[in-house]
């Protein structure tokens, strides 16, 4: 009976691996590893490692029906003692990253427990189970939580056989059929190898012995038996791919394609930014620090027809300036209120947030101090940046004093010599509330200060 057994298990596994190999191809052709777990970059691999050979050992307990004066635990221990009565082998294949089957061989020799008080009993029960696999971490889509621990479900059919070791029924052996269903919680250890706990729960439909095969029922009379498995054991995937199949990440050919596209638009977003807000997207503005408001050419560079280093725009506005100064020399503002605009901070140029252009608000106050300085050629101006409170004290310093020299750098091109102009950077202005966006505003400027 045993060789019998044997010869079934093995046609079925060879039936099995050569539908499965047809299938993988195919399979195959549709899906492609991408990743693997960011922490173990060294197991990348090619393929989804499908099939996994697994063996176990541990306990068995018939939980029912027995004779009178027989029984499985122990009550003097924990648990009910855990003898190792049980061994097992057996081959899962993967569908899918979420579904596969299995089938396993087990063996189990059930017995009274040393000091249980139990009377003697022994049963020799081995069994072919046929089950289905759901992966739950995959199946809720927690693979990333959940690291290298996994959870695996089971569920199907089993064909037992008993055989009594000791008794008047020593030498016959029944035939019994159910489910079997259980828990396999795993945690990977390396690469295609993993580790699992296993907690199954068997059911015989047709039952007739008892399990200390004392007793056996009339024929028409089945008994319902169940037995528990509690057991540790080693699964190995096999395959081309250098992770176990059931953490490696799977993902269509079609997916790849859209994260593809996706990237691509989002590069194409990226090139259509606009950083000094010219209307020139940045891939093509060879000038990505023009002054906000001022008239740019199709490559995002000031207009200066005169390539005097002044833009046009700015320099028309200068002139206007002074053309009007020039002919309200007699108006009632007297150079002590010139002065008192301009060093009490009501003449500033304005930035936006992170910026150190100055913003097109800011074109008539830099033009106010150009224009100011060319009528008064023996003056020199301190010129003094500021940021608000968001970051931290190094990048605001820094903010604040590149501020400062965009301005100068303006000046200095508008026809004022460098020399009179002075540089100073007092980082974060603190006087406003932070939390308030447009009490921010008023401090993200550039002051003057005549000397």
């Amino acid at each position: 009976m045993k060789k019998c057994l044997l010869t079934l298990i093995t046609l079925f596994c060879i039936s099995l691996s050569s539908n499965a190999q047809k299938d993988s191809k195919k399979i195959k052709k549709d899906l492609e590893l991408i990743s693997v777990e960011q922490q173990d970059k060294e197991l990348a691999g090619e393929y989804f490692n499908r099939w996994s050979i697994e063996a176990d050992f541990g306990q068995a307990k018939g939980s029912k029906p027995y004779t009178d004066g027989y029984y499985a635990n122990n009550p003097k221990k924990v648990f009910g003692g855990m003898p190792v009565n049980h061994v097992g082998v057996g081959a899962r294949y993967m569908f899918s990253p979420k579904f596969g089957i299995k089938a396993n061989f087990n063996w189990d020799n059930l017995q009274e427990q040393n000091g249980s008080g139990s009377l003697p009993f022994q049963m020799e029960h081995i069994q072919f189970s046929s089950e289905g696999v759901i992966n739950m971490i995959r199946l809720f889509d927690i693979q990333n939580q959940a690291k290298r621990f996994g959870l695996l479900f089971h569920f199907g059919f089993q064909v037992s056989r008993m055989s009594p070791k000791i008794g008047p029924l020593e030498g016959l052996h029944e035939w019994n059929g159910g489910a079997v269903g259980g828990l396999s919680p795993q945690f990977r250890i390396y690469k295609n190898i993993s580790v699992f706990a296993d907690f199954s729960v068997n059911s015989n439909l047709r039952q007739h012995f008892t399990w200390d095969g004392r007793t056996y029922s009339e024929g028409a009379n089945n008994l319902t038996g169940s037995l528990s498995r509690v057991t540790l054991g080693v699964s190995v995937a096999l395959g081309k791919g250098k992770i176990h199949g059931d953490w490696a990440i799977i993902q269509d050919k079609n997916d790849i394609r859209l994260d593809s596209l996706n990237n691509r638009i989002g590069e194409i977003e990226e090139l259509m930014n606009d950083s000094d807000k010219d209307g020139v997207p940045d891939y093509l503005d060879v000038e990505q620090n023009s002054i906000a408001g001022v008239a740019v050419d199709t490559k995002g560079r000031m207009v200066d027809k005169n390539n005097n280093g002044v833009p046009d725009e700015l320099e028309k506005y200068v002139n206007s300036s002074i053309t009007n100064n020039n002919n309200t020399a007699t108006s009632a503002a007297s150079e002590n209120a010139i002065l008192q605009l301009i060093n009490e901070g009501y003449i500033a140029a304005y930035f936006d947030t992170n910026k150190s252009q100055p913003n097109s608000a800011s074109t008539s106050s830099i033009g106010f101090i150009l224009n100011y300085l060319k009528n008064n050629p023996s003056k020199s101006v301190d010129i003094t940046g500021y940021a608000d409170e968001i970051g931290n004290n190094e990048y605001n310093n820094k903010l604040a004093g590149d501020r400062a020299q965009n301005v100068k750098a303006i000046l200095v091109k508008a026809g004022i010599s460098e020399s009179r102009l002075n540089i100073l950077s007092y980082g974060e202005d603190d006087s406003v509330d932070k939390k308030s966006e447009y009490a921010r505003r008023l401090v993200r400027k550039t002051v003057f200060k005549i000397k």
